[in-house]
């Protein structure tokens, strides 16, 4: 287990950008990380994942083309890029942790990961 922390989230107009972190005090070196979002009313839904080296992202399809997933291990950060942000966007976003395990797929932690460590999100609001 790990303790994650995001910040950068904030109200935006729509059209702006954001630029999210995950970090820990632990290394998260040896974790894949998710980016999950929460918007008002509705369920959780996934993002975007890198693998342990960020050789490896996945998008799910409506964060293709606008979300960019990346990590700095200088840093100990995972970052989520947001851009032309629009209203739709608005809510909860958290990242979660876990190992890569054997024949690791980027797709399939993204889509079927269970997770053992998750951090307490940061808001997102994006005003029209």
């Amino acid at each position: 287990q790990v303790q994650l922390v995001e910040s950068g989230g904030g109200l935006v107009q729509s059209g702006g950008s954001l630029k999210l972190s995950c970090t820990a005090r632990r290394t998260l070196d040896y974790y894949a990380i998710a980016w999950f979002r929460q918007a008002p009313g509705k369920e959780r839904e996934g993002i975007s994942c890198i693998s342990t080296d960020g050789s490896m992202r996945h998008y799910v399809y409506f964060a293709q083309g606008r979300f960019l997933i990346s990590r700095d291990s200088a840093k100990n950060t995972v970052y989520l890029e947001i851009k032309d942000l629009k209203p739709e966007d608005t809510g909860v976003y958290s990242c979660a942790a876990d190992f890569e395990g054997n024949d690791f797929s980027v797709q399939d932690f993204c889509h079927f990961g269970e997770f053992g460590s998750w951090g307490m999100g940061t808001r997102v609001t994006v005003s029209s």
